[in-house]
């Protein structure tokens, strides 16, 4: 017998009446390197097995006499199996008495894995205990490896949902976390060198490793990513790694899964602790890695966004007047602010400018459709062209026609909306136009605030346009003008938005400045659309 033992660290549970059997059972088992569990009785056997659950120490093997006394080694079988947590509990029949086809054929019927005849030779016994528990740890593995491939699946798709590489990093780790049952840490390298850090839950951002620690990854990324492409997996030890980030303050060998797209952009890097964990996830099954390689691809389109956002900005900022270089318009005061959306949201074509012309000041506020380089470049185009058109007409309803012509033209797909305000400073008279833009807000002097009754089509539509609005602005009434940028949010309905836009225009201090900095302290935060804002107000 001695022969066949072997330390094969698995526990066996044997559920027998009567404890001669128990002991002989345990005997061929014990010799054969096994821990086994002796119980009497099948209440004895469901009582240990709900302990060892709670406790997470099930046995990796029953053996189970057809023959109990309080109900069958069969029915013992299909209660293990209809619970969850234990259906994967192998269970082997045996039995002295029973043991006729039908038997047997009970046996599998209720869920067991083999059924032995004793006595038996303990050759026998071993090979079909060992039977059960391969066949176990083969559906077992299975099992574990769906389950992980489940979560990479959730991890990819979060990572491909990320708006910015901030929120890229962060998925990516607490995708990393949850595979490996250990604090993870992300880190994307940008063109420039820049490194932006992505951290499990898992790994509160408290007490994270100083900037020459972040330097240090950094170079080391750079070294394992130069002149590769691909997914890349190794072991980094302790004094190689700074210390801290994966626990505070404590040096630990890092295992970083890097990876680098195609063109050698975009390093990604997954860091997580190299030791193995308590729970027995696999140290590096590649799924990590896989991980890894999802990141450097999804991040490589929001870098070429950042690029193209940062050239539309500059774009934007190029062309729009800065607030303290607008135009000085006899009898009026004027005040700008333009606002980006923020870092997550696209870029917009959002404008405003302030025109002196012969018949007065001519004010505009616009907006083009879309989020794109080509909204930011089509606004400089059609502020340029107001400008021109302004030269020679200075009428709100005369531009907004030529602007619908000039988009039909040279831009049939485009579609903006402008509000065009022609104020003389003389007599308070002041035409407006609009183009499916919200209506500007008069803040009266006397107190109250109202929009004015003024609509129309969109531009680039080439639609009847209804005559420009005329009212009258008396000393001290300020006229602002907004992008929906400021007020438009998604589940709250435009009107009850503008309703709380005047009511809090109504209530600022005076001023122009001090209007538009309340409506901007009150609205615009954290805005998904860029704002624009000009106000006038009149001497």
């Amino acid at each position: 017998m001695s022969g066949f033992a072997e330390q094969t660290d698995t526990t066996v549970l044997v559920v027998d009446d009567v404890a001669a059997s128990r002991y002989a059972m345990g005997a061929v088992l014990r010799r054969a390197g096994h821990r086994v569990v002796p119980v009497a009785s099948a209440g004895e056997a469901l009582i240990e097995l709900d302990v060892r659950l709670h406790t997470g120490t099930l046995p990796d093997v029953a053996l189970v006499d057809v023959g109990l006394p309080d109900m069958s080694g069969f029915e013992l079988c299909r209660r293990v199996k209809a619970q969850p947590l234990m259906a994967t509990l192998p269970v082997v029949h045996f039995s002295a008495a029973a043991v006729a086809p039908r038997d047997r054929c009970r046996g599998l019927d209720a869920g067991g894995e083999a059924y032995l005849t004793v006595p038996a030779e303990p050759q026998e016994i071993q090979a079909v205990v060992g039977a059960a528990l391969r066949g176990a740890r083969r559906r077992s593995g299975a099992e574990t490896l769906v389950q992980r491939l489940t979560l990479l699946s959730e991890a990819i798709l979060s990572v491909q949902a990320a708006r910015c590489l901030e929120e890229l990093a962060d998925a990516a780790a607490e995708g990393a976390s949850r595979l490996t049952r250990a604090p993870a840490v992300v880190f994307v390298t940008g063109p420039e060198g820049e490194l932006h850090r992505g951290t499990s839950r898992s790994r509160t951002a408290l007490a994270l490793p100083d900037a020459s620690a972040h330097d240090a990854v950094a170079r080391l990324v750079a070294r394992i990513s130069e002149g590769r492409s691909g997914a890349h997996s190794l072991v980094v030890p302790a004094p190689l790694w700074p210390a801290g980030f994966f626990r505070p303050g404590v040096e630990e060998d890092a295992r970083l899964a890097v990876a680098v797209t195609r063109h050698g952009r975009t390093p990604v890097c997954v860091a997580t602790p190299a030791r193995r964990t308590a729970t027995g996830v696999p140290a590096d099954d590649g799924l990590v890695a896989r991980l890894a390689e999802a990141a450097a691809l999804a991040a490589e389109p929001l870098l070429m966004y950042q690029a193209e956002r940062h050239v539309a900005l500059t774009l934007q900022h190029s062309f729009l007047p800065r607030p303290h270089r607008l135009p000085r318009l006899a009898g009026l005061d004027l005040a700008a602010r333009y606002v980006p959306a923020s870092r997550q949201a696209e870029i917009g074509g959002d404008f405003y400018a302030a025109l002196r012309t012969p018949e007065g000041a001519l004010t505009a506020v616009g907006d083009v459709v879309g989020h794109s380089l080509e909204a930011a470049t089509v606004m400089v185009e059609m502020r340029h062209a107001l400008r021109a058109y302004s030269v020679e007409d200075s009428d709100p309803g005369v531009l907004a026609e030529r602007l619908d012509r000039m988009l039909q033209h040279f831009h049939p797909d485009a579609t903006a909306t402008v509000c065009l305000a022609l104020v003389d400073p003389a007599t308070g008279r002041t035409r407006i136009a609009n183009a499916g833009h919200l209506p500007p807000l008069v803040v009266r002097a006397g107190g109250g605030a109202e929009y004015a009754r003024v609509c129309g089509p969109l531009l680039g539509l080439g639609l009847d346009r209804p005559e420009p609005t005329e009212l009258c602005l008396t000393p001290g009434d300020r006229l602002l003008m907004v992008t929906d940028g400021l007020i438009e949010t998604r589940g709250t309905d435009l009107a009850v938005s503008l309703d709380q836009l005047r009511t809090a225009a109504a209530d600022a201090p005076p001023g122009l400045d001090a209007l538009c900095d309340t409506l901007l302290g009150c609205f615009g935060h954290d805005r998904e659309d860029d704002i624009a804002m000009l106000g006038l107000r009149l001497r």
